[in-house]
């Protein structure tokens, strides 16, 4: 492997922790959020990740990482009933989202954490490269 793929490696792992926590961000802004009814009300959203492999050969390591898409948190909605909110619906209940802030929090520690080490790995492999020119000097 060429010095240069483990900067692209490192990139799309990078740039994998970023979608990551700007979902974080979206959750833990989302989480006092009130609603009239189940459809309308927030739900947590997670990132579903791919390897992505170099080729069809099962036994090279994987060249990276991309985001296939975000799901929905399949965890209940609270249900409270506010009978005099103005926004609780005609049996006084509100709807709040599924989010869990102290989940939320972990996710961004373990997001920000990802992302450093990758940034380790561009950097080592900065100086690897770097050593590598003045070996040729």
């Amino acid at each position: 492997m060429s010095s240069f793929k483990a900067f692209d490696i490192a990139a799309s792992g990078m740039s994998a922790q970023n979608l990551r926590l700007n979902l974080v961000a979206s959750n833990m802004a989302n989480v006092d959020t009130i609603s009239s009814s189940i459809e309308r009300t927030y739900r947590a959203r997670e990132p579903v990740f791919q390897a992505v492999m170099d080729g069809l050969d099962p036994t090279r390591p994987a060249s990276g990482v991309r985001m296939l898409g975000v799901i929905e948190s399949q965890a209940p909605l609270r249900k409270e009933y506010q009978p005099d909110h103005p926004m609780a619906d005609e049996q006084g209940y509100i709807y709040r989202p599924n989010v869990n802030l102290v989940e939320e929090m972990a996710n961004m520690i373990s997001a920000s954490r990802s992302y450093q080490s990758n940034v380790e790995v561009m950097n080592a492999a900065k100086r690897m490269a770097v050593s590598t020119i003045d070996i040729g000097k």
